[in-house]
C-alpha cells in the first residue's frame, strides 16, 4: 500500500512539472489525434484499391491511380504530423528534465552540510545526472508512443465497428488478455527498477569516492579491496538489472501472442462473414490491416509502462533530493554584517553531530576584538567543530553564537561569511584558471589587488614558473599542483579579500620551513587589529596568540597565554612537552 501510495505521489509531482507547459500537449494531443486518424484512414483506402481488382481484366487502373495518389498524400501528411508531434514532445521532456535538474540542484546549494557529510557525493551525483537521464528516456517514449497508443486503439476500434460490428467485438472480447498481461508485468517491474536505480547510485558512489581518494587508494595498497567491493556492487547491480529486463523483456512476447489471438479471430471471423457476403475482400482486407494496428499500440504500451516504471522510480529518488529538509533559511528580518568589529561570544554552546554521542557541551568563550585565539588539543576534541560552528555551517544545540553582540542565527549566513576568511589544511581550489582561484572571493578585485596578495603570499614566485602564469588551468581540487602550492593559492584568496575576522586550521601544514617562516610573518601583519581563530598541532606556531584554549572532550580545560600555559604545568605543558622532548 505504502509503494502504491508512494507511486501516486511521484506521478502527481510529475504531472506538476508538465503542467506548465500545457499548450505545447495539446499541439502534441492534436498532431497526434491527426496522425492517428490518417493512419487509419490508409486501410480504407487499400480495402477500396483491393475492390477495384475483381478478376483478371476487371481492373479500374483509373480507380487506383486516383487511391495511389490519396494514399501518397495521406502518407506524407501523417510523416508531418509525427515530425511535428515529436518536435512538441521533445520540447515538452526537455524542458521538464532541465527544470527538474534546476530544481534538484539548487536544493543541493541549499542543503545543510549535515546532509552532504551523510550522503555518497556518487549517489547524489547519480540521483542528478543518471536518474534524471533515465526519467528523460522513459518520459519520451510514454509522450511518443502512450498517447499514439490509446488514441490508435480507439480510432481503430471505430473504425471497426464502421465495418462490421460481430468482427470488431470479437476483438474487443480478447483485449482484456493485454491488459492483464500489462499489468501482470508492470506490478513486478517497478521494485526491480527501483533496486536497480539504487544499486547504480551505490556503483557511482563508490567508483566516485575510488577516483578522488586514488592516491590513497594506491598508497595503501587497497587496490584489492576497492576492485572487490566494485565487483560485489557490481554483481548486485547485474543481478537486479537481469531481473528488471526479464521482467520488462516479458512485455514483447506476452503481447505478440495476444496480438496473434487477435489476427487469428479476425481473420477466421472475417473470412467465413466474407464467404456468406457480409462483407467484401477489400473491407476484410482492411479488417486485418486494423487488427494489426489495434494490437501494436498493446505491445507498444506494455513497453511504455515497464520504461514508466523504471523512468518513475528514477523521478521518485530525485524527488526525495527535491523534498530534502533544506537548512533553515535566514529569517526575513535578519541582520546583515557589515564590517565586523570581531568581537565573538559563545554563551553555553552544546553540539554534537549524533544525539547519541555527546560532543560539545556549556562551551563558553568571550573573545574581544582583534585578539588572537588559538585553539588545541588532540584529535577528536572538538576544534574544527568549533570552526563549522563559528561559520554556522552547523547550528549549535544549545547556547548561542555572537558577533558584535548579534546572534549569528538573526543575521543572514552570507554576510556572516563574508566577514571571514578561511584557510585550512584541506585546500579549496576548482576547476579553472589560477586568476579564477585567487579572485573566487574578490571578483572585483583589480590586477593590482590580485598581484599583491599573490606576492605577499609567496605564491607569485611559482605562478610565474607555470606554463601560462596566472591563466594556467588547474584541475579539480589542483590535482596538477603541490600541496604546498595548493595551500599557498588558498592563503592568496584571504589575503586579497582582507576580512576583519580569520580562521586558520594548519593554513601552513603542507609549505616548505623557509616559506612557512614568511608566511607566518605575512600571517601576523594580516592578523593585526582582526580577530583570529587559529587551530594548530603545531604548538611552536601559537607562541604568540594572546589566548590559547585547550580543548579536550568538548570542553575547553584550560586557556591563558602561552607562557601562563606551561606555568601551569598541565594538559598544555604535557602537549607542549611531548614535541619538544629530548630523545
Amino acid at each position: 500500500m505504502h509503494k502504491r501510495f508512494k507511486h501516486k505521489q511521484t506521478i502527481k509531482k510529475v504531472l506538476s512539472f508538465l503542467k506548465k507547459y500545457w499548450a505545447l500537449e495539446l499541439l502534441s494531443l492534436l498532431f497526434a489525434a491527426v496522425s492517428v486518424i490518417l493512419t487509419l484512414y490508409l486501410p480504407i483506402l487499400t480495402g477500396d484499391a483491393v475492390d477495384l481488382i475483381v478478376a483478371s481484366g476487371l481492373v479500374d487502373f483509373d480507380g487506383i491511380m486516383v487511391i495511389l495518389i490519396k494514399m501518397v498524400i495521406v502518407i506524407a501528411a501523417t510523416a508531418l504530423m509525427q515530425w511535428l508531434m515529436n518536435t512538441c514532445n521533445n520540447r515538452i521532456t526537455y524542458s521538464v528534465v532541465r527544470d527538474i535538474r534546476r530544481q534538484a540542484f539548487d536544493k543541493l546549494t541549499k542543503l545543510p552540510l549535515k546532509y552532504v557529510d551523510s550522503h555518497p557525493h556518487g549517489d547524489v551525483i547519480s540521483r542528478i545526472v543518471a536518474d534524471v537521464d533515465q526519467f528523460s528516456d522513459g518520459l519520451l517514449m510514454g509522450f511518443t508512443q502512450f498517447f499514439t497508443g490509446v488514441m490508435t486503439i480507439l480510432g481503430t476500434l471505430v473504425f471497426m465497428v464502421s465495418i462490421d460490428f460481430w468482427i470488431a467485438l470479437v476483438v474487443l472480447l480478447i483485449t482484456p488478455v493485454s491488459l492483464f498481461v500489462a499489468a501482470f508485468i508492470s506490478k513486478r517491474t517497478y521494485s526491480m527498477f527501483k533496486l536497480q536505480s539504487e544499486t547504480r547510485g551505490e556503483l557511482t558512489a563508490h567508483i566516485d569516492e575510488m577516483i578522488g581518494q586514488q592516491k590513497i587508494v594506491q598508497a595503501f595498497g587497497h587496490e584489492k579491496e576497492a576492485a572487490e567491493k566494485f565487483q560485489e556492487i557490481n554483481r548486485r547491480l547485474q543481478s537486479s538489472s537481469l531481473k528488471a529486463t526479464f521482467f520488462s523483456s516479458i512485455t514483447n512476447p506476452a503481447t505478440r501472442f495476444v496480438n496473434g489471438l487477435v489476427y487469428a479471430g479476425v481473420g477466421i471471423t472475417g473470412a467465413l462473414s466474407a464467404i456468406y457476403g457480409g462483407i467484401s475482400v477489400g473491407q476484410l482486407s482492411a479488417f486485418l490491416n486494423y487488427a494489426n494496428q489495434y494490437t501494436k499500440p498493446f505491445n507498444e504500451i506494455s513497453g511504455v509502462v515497464t520504461e514508466l516504471q523504471n523512468a518513475l522510480t528514477c523521478a521518485a529518488r530525485v524527488f526525495e533530493l527535491i523534498e530534502e529538509e533544506p537548512q533553515t533559511p535566514d529569517a526575513p528580518d535578519a541582520a546583515v554584517l557589515k564590517d565586523a568589529r570581531g568581537k565573538v561570544t559563545l554563551d553555553r554552546v552544546s553540539f554534537s553531530y549524533r544525539p547519541d554521542v555527546r560532543l560539545i557541551e556549556n562551551l563558553n568563550l568571550d573573545v574581544k576584538p582583534g585578539q588572537r585565539i588559538a585553539i588545541v588539543g588532540p584529535t577528536g576534541c572538538g576544534k574544527s567543530t568549533v570552526i563549522n560552528l563559528l561559520m554556522r555551517f552547523y547550528d549549535v544545540d544549545a547556547g548561542s553564537i555572537c558577533v558584535d553582540g548579534i546572534d549569528i542565527r538573526e543575521m543572514t549566513r552570507r554576510s556572516l561569511r563574508e566577514n571571514y576568511g578561511m584557510v585550512l589544511q584541506e585546500t579549496w581550489l576548482k576547476n579553472g584558471t589560477i586568476r579564477e582561484n585567487i579572485l573566487y572571493g574578490k571578483p572585483d578585485a583589480t590586477e593590482e589587488e590580485m598581484l599583491r596578495a599573490s606576492k605577499e603570499s609567496y605564491a607569485h614566485s611559482f605562478i610565474r614558473r607555470l606554463p601560462q602564469g596566472y591563466d594556467t588551468v588547474i584541475t579539480e581540487d589542483g590535482g596538477n599542483l603541490s600541496q604546498g602550492q595548493k595551500q599557498l593559492l588558498c592563503i592568496a584568496r584571504v589575503m586579497l579579500c582582507l576580512p576583519p575576522m580569520l580562521i586558520l586550521d594548519e593554513a601552513t601544514s603542507s609549505i616548505d620551513t623557509r616559506t612557512e617562516i614568511r608566511i607566518q610573518k605575512a600571517f601576523a601583519k594580516l592578523m593585526q587589529g582582526r580577530t583570529s581563530f587559529i587551530v594548530a598541532h603545531r604548538l611552536s606556531t601559537i607562541k604568540e596568540a594572546d589566548r590559547i584554549l585547550v580543548m579536550r572532550d568538548g570542553k575547553i580545560i584550560e586557556q591563558g597565554t602561552h607562557e601562563e600555559l606551561l606555568a601551569e604545568n598541565g594538559f598544555y605543558a604535557e602537549l607542549y612537552n611531548s614535541q619538544f622532548a629530548v630523545m
